[in-house]
């Protein structure tokens, strides 16, 4: 898989000198809380180093992995996947972690989604790209939104966080409705 450029930032594979900056972040609070279950408890080294060690094999014929990456440094800035892709239903879901808490509100996680977008529809031929976001996210929710990504459905107070239920929301974008939305860009 070739890497893929935008304007400010490029998606790449995944290295080693990843894990120092996947690290920075896996355990941090203002971040993790904004994710899914997986983070409910703080992650070793040894669990961070095995999920690198997983993606740098390559073995899943189910899901993509991209690091965020500086275009001109290659600097780590977060990842990008995708997941539990179906290739028989042409569907996929998505997951995205900007990890440099000084670079959220930049737009970097607008383009790298835009990026992932041309990648999903154009070269994987697949027709719906799908997400779950918290309500209290958001700065997330506004992104997906600004992507082109509808809200399909919430499962009401499904999760639990800090004393606080909070609603999950679904939303996902199609083909069709990517191919409007960059038409109308143009």
């Amino acid at each position: 898989m070739s890497r893929i450029f935008g304007e400010r930032i490029m998606l790449r594979e995944y290295k080693k000198e990843d894990l120092k900056h996947m690290r920075d972040w896996v355990n941090d609070p203002e971040i993790v809380d904004n994710l899914s279950d997986l983070f409910l408890y703080p992650h070793t080294i040894t669990e961070t180093e095995y999920f690198l060690h997983m993606i740098l094999e390559g073995k899943s014929d189910t899901q993509k992995n991209f690091i965020i990456a500086d275009k001109q440094t290659e600097e780590y800035i977060g990842q990008i996947d995708i997941i539990a892709i179906d290739w028989k239903n042409r569907t996929a879901e998505m997951s995205i972690v900007i990890g440099k808490k000084e670079l959220l509100n930049n737009g970097i996680g607008t383009e790298a989604i835009n990026l992932l977008q041309h990648f999903v529809f154009e070269k994987l031929n697949l027709n719906r790209l799908q997400l779950s976001v918290h309500d209290y996210n958001q700065r997330a929710y506004r992104c997906y939104i600004k992507c082109g990504f509808v809200e399909e459905g919430r499962f009401k107070q499904s999760f639990y966080l800090n004393g606080q239920y909070s609603d999950t929301i679904y939303m996902a974008i199609l083909r069709d409705e990517y191919y409007k939305l960059t038409q109308d860009y143009n």
